[in-house]
């Protein structure tokens, strides 16, 4: 029993820096904060392989089509079927801007314009009012809105931030990643969020 516990505690010890670092890691990413007029490179839209757009077994009960966003794990699933789903790496709501919830995608847009709600501006209030919708804009080049909610599936002018939460909830993706999706998501399409929180 005490060999468990020494090794029980040699792992809880063992993990603490990678927690810190995380946790550093997704404080560096808020400080960030919003970079209207940003265009980043090519390079910059290199993912870790871990979060690079990539087909994967996943077994759902949900019908091929749907999305399936896991906010904990930082991934979006588009279902294909027989137990198989295009994965992506995502951005997420930071602490306090996380949800969950099973809504239908309303409409969609390509280049989106931008217009930060009241509540955004009244914690950022350097956000421009509006922006035009291009490769600076952090909605980036597709959006897809979700049901009668604020929040949307996009692009972003920040892929630095994919695999972190940063957003105000919405769920960014990098621009070639949403380029992909937008064509094979149709109005209507079910999005399920589910979101389990870090213990």
């Amino acid at each position: 029993m005490t060999r468990i516990c020494i090794l029980l505690g040699l792992l809880l010890v063992a993990s603490v820096p990678s927690i810190h670092a995380q946790a550093t890691n997704e404080m560096d990413m808020q400080a960030l904060g919003d970079q209207p007029g940003y265009v980043p490179n090519p390079t910059d839209e290199q993912l870790d392989f871990v979060y690079q757009r990539q087909p994967v077994f996943y077994r759902t009960t949900e019908a091929p089509g749907t999305i399936v966003v896991d906010t904990s794990q930082r991934f979006l699933y588009l279902i294909q079927g027989n137990d198989h789903a295009i994965r992506y790496g995502i951005g997420v709501g930071r602490d306090g801007f996380q949800w969950s919830g099973i809504h239908r995608i309303s409409r969609k847009a390509e280049w989106p314009d931008w217009t930060p709600p009241p509540e955004m501006i009244e914690r950022q209030p350097y956000l421009p009012r509006f922006m035009a919708g291009g490769p600076g804009n952090p909605l980036g080049a597709r959006a897809l809105y979700i049901g009668a909610t604020v929040y949307r599936v996009h692009g972003t002018n920040q892929p630095q931030t994919i695999g972190h939460a940063v957003s105000s909830g919405c769920f960014r993706l990098t621009n070639p990643d949403i380029i992909d999706l937008f064509p094979r998501v149709p109005i209507g399409t079910k999005v399920v969020v589910q979101h389990a929180p870090a213990l």
